[in-house]
């Protein structure tokens, strides 16, 4: 029973985005290249390993058993090119960050780029995912380390204060809600929304809270950024959710008006997440450490 690597990476790929094109897509395989390898797979066991269904695709059985030894197979292969990084001054060390989308954009740029910018034989593969799946992901093995919130069960991860992310409603100053310094998101949750594309974690978020409360989000238009959500805003198109360092940075220059939110889930504690930092190749304790100390 043989598979290469890339069997390996694209299988794990696949049962992580729970479909063959996305997973396909990630792993820059066109779609009929990466089906006839998971057929070839399958093939090989002679057992299905993946279930088809009309939401995506999930592991069978089996399917869990190759997820879990070729997460094993990879991070010892990610681990070996760490070490030899110690070693050899032109071996690239890979390190696999996950983060929502607070951390991504608001408290991870900087770090980073002070990080990276002292550390030419590193590379990070950055990847924006919800906190639930980031827990999955690291225990799993596919990530070294993660930024989750503390609105999830870490499990078994070990985990090192990051961050608090604050979110805030963003108003035009023209509004009627422009004097206010606090609301509860279940007295905005009808109105009509500037968001995120769809997809952002952080947008899910939101959209989970409002089904809690009894609400359908109504979006009048989708960005991709924070900024241009701002903007938006500060022209009346609709009200908007963000955290709350991006609105004091745009209402420096833009017509708009932050209110804290008081719901408790709305004030989010960042945690830097791994099975055991111990066991992390030397880059990568480097990178929870530079991450993890005090500004």
């Amino acid at each position: 029973m043989r598979f290469d690597l890339t069997d390996l990476r694209l299988f794990l790929l696949v049962v992580e985005a729970g479909s063959i094109t996305h997973g396909a897509a990630q792993a820059n395989m066109t779609l009929p290249s990466a089906s006839a390898r998971l057929r070839g797979m399958e093939e090989v066991i002679g057992l299905p390993l993946l279930e088809r269904g009309r939401r995506g695709v999930e592991p069978t059985p089996a399917g869990d058993a190759v997820a879990h030894h070729a997460r094993i197979v990879l991070q010892q292969i990610e681990q070996m090119r760490g070490e030899l990084g110690e070693f050899s001054k032109g071996l690239k060390s890979h390190i696999r960050l996950l983060a929502n989308t607070a951390a991504m954009t608001e408290f991870l740029p900087e770090k980073l780029a002070i990080f990276l910018a002292g550390r030419p034989n590193v590379d990070i593969d950055l990847k924006e995912r919800l906190s639930t799946e980031i827990v999955k992901a690291v225990a799993g093995g596919s990530a070294d380390v993660g930024i989750i919130t503390n609105a999830v069960d870490p499990g078994k991860l070990e985990l090192r204060p990051f961050a608090i992310d604050r979110l805030v409603l963003v108003v035009a100053r023209s509004s009627k809600w422009a004097d206010l310094r606090h609301i509860a998101f279940q007295d905005v949750a009808g109105q009509e929304f500037v968001g995120l594309s769809a997809g952002s974690p952080l947008q899910d978020y939101l959209g989970d809270h409002a089904a809690r409360a009894g609400h359908s989000l109504s979006f009048r238009i989708r960005m991709r950024t924070f900024e241009s959500i701002c903007r938006m805003v500060a022209h009346g198109v609709g009200v908007g959710i963000v955290p709350e360092t991006a609105a004091k940075r745009y209402r420096r220059s833009m017509t708009i008006h932050s209110i804290r939110l008081t719901d408790r889930w709305a004030t989010r504690h960042l945690a830097i997440c791994a099975r055991r930092f111990d066991d992390l190749h030397p880059h990568a304790q480097e990178l929870v450490e530079h991450l993890s100390a005090p500004k």
